[in-house]
């Protein structure tokens, strides 16, 4: 009995020693843009999480003109790296493949790296005037301006590693209606990438104006501050599919008095209040759904939020003096309108 009991323990122990794993952390590698005959190297991060030494046996690429650098052999729980270089020799987007076969699978791995090749590839930090540390910008702002239920937009920030060592760029803290990608993933010394943000404006929750902050890392792990904030803002307008062209002339209509305040001078007070006037010329009640400030520095107060025909009412805006200094965004006033002429009116405020 014992004999029956003990065999198929040792065969049950047995079987892990001839299994092997071969391990990849990406597959794919978006390589970015490289110029013309510039050849592109994507490096593939891969373990032997085997229990014996792992063999490769060939990696072929898809074809002549992509070259690969790996290791015959690899032991036990070691990481190593396979290289596939494309020579760039064709402009466009392209998208290589490897075959890699070892005795670590029972099929293939496939590895693929993709990018666009240009005409002429320049990097150069004069075009990047904001600096993060070594990695430069050219912007630190994003701005989603008239935008409706179910649009997309995307914008992108252009980036740069001014450092001696490779980078692999990040957006960290991004609330569900943004999602980024970064290309390519990984930037060497003296070369750029691009950061693409898509606004998700589904998942907005109001009309009117949303901000918000995304942090930019310069490697995974790095710490947030405001030195690496970038100000993301999106402006989603109403739904005034009411009026439509059957019946548009029947809509509110607003008459604005000014869309710019002046508090360029104080003349030595600590704040400074401007009047605007609105007005409904239209044929049914105007009703202001949102008023927004974009920045700190300015107090609104609005007589009513709705005007029957004819009717007028006084915006009256306040700045603060020392508030206003050195602010990093111009500020503004935003207000939404069931006016389907004028659904967005943004205020300018003129300051030093």
């Amino acid at each position: 009995m014992n004999k029956r009991i003990i065999l198929p323990l040792i065969a049950l122990i047995c079987l892990p020693v001839s299994a092997q794993r071969l391990t990849v952390t990406k597959t794919t590698i978006d390589c970015g843009r490289t110029g013309y005959e510039q050849p592109i190297t994507a490096t593939f991060e891969m373990r032997n999480r085997g229990l014996r030494r792992l063999v490769i046996e060939s990696v072929k690429p898809d074809c002549g003109c992509t070259a690969v650098e790996y290791p015959k052999e690899v032991g036990v729980g070691d990481k190593f790296q396979i290289k596939v270089t494309y020579d760039a020799r064709q402009l466009g987007h392209f998208q290589k493949m490897v075959q890699v076969k070892s005795n670590g699978t029972k099929q293939p791995i496939y590895l693929t790296m993709k990018g666009v090749v240009l005409t002429e590839m320049v990097d150069y930090s004069g075009n990047y005037p904001l600096a993060m540390g070594d990695l430069l910008l050219d912007k630190n702002e994003l701005e989603y301006d008239d935008v409706n239920k179910g649009d997309e937009p995307m914008q992108q920030i252009h980036i740069y590693n001014n450092s001696d060592q490779s980078m692999s760029p990040n957006v960290m803290h991004l609330p569900p209606y943004l999602s980024a990608t970064v290309s390519p993933e990984t930037i060497s010394p003296g070369r750029g990438a691009t950061i693409s943000v898509t606004l998700h404006s589904e998942k907005l929750r109001d009309y009117g104006l949303t901000q918000t902050s995304v942090y930019l890392a310069r490697n995974p792990g790095e710490k947030v501050s405001a030195a690496n904030a970038v100000g993301v803002s999106a402006i989603l307008l109403p739904d005034l599919k009411e009026f439509d062209a059957g019946n548009k002339g029947l809509a509110p209509q607003l008459q604005i008095s000014a869309t710019e305040v002046d508090f360029t001078s104080f003349d030595k007070k600590s704040k400074k209040t401007e009047n605007i006037v609105l007005y409904n010329t239209g044929q049914s009640t105007l009703k202001i759904t949102s008023l927004q400030m974009f920045t700190t520095g300015v107090k609104v107060t609005l007589g009513k939020q709705e005007l029957a025909p004819g009717q007028t009412t006084t915006l009256k805006v306040t700045g603060y003096a020392d508030e206003l200094k050195g602010l990093r965004t111009k500020p503004r006033i935003l207000m939404i309108t069931n006016d389907p002429d004028k659904p967005k009116v943004v205020i300018n405020i003129n300051v030093k």
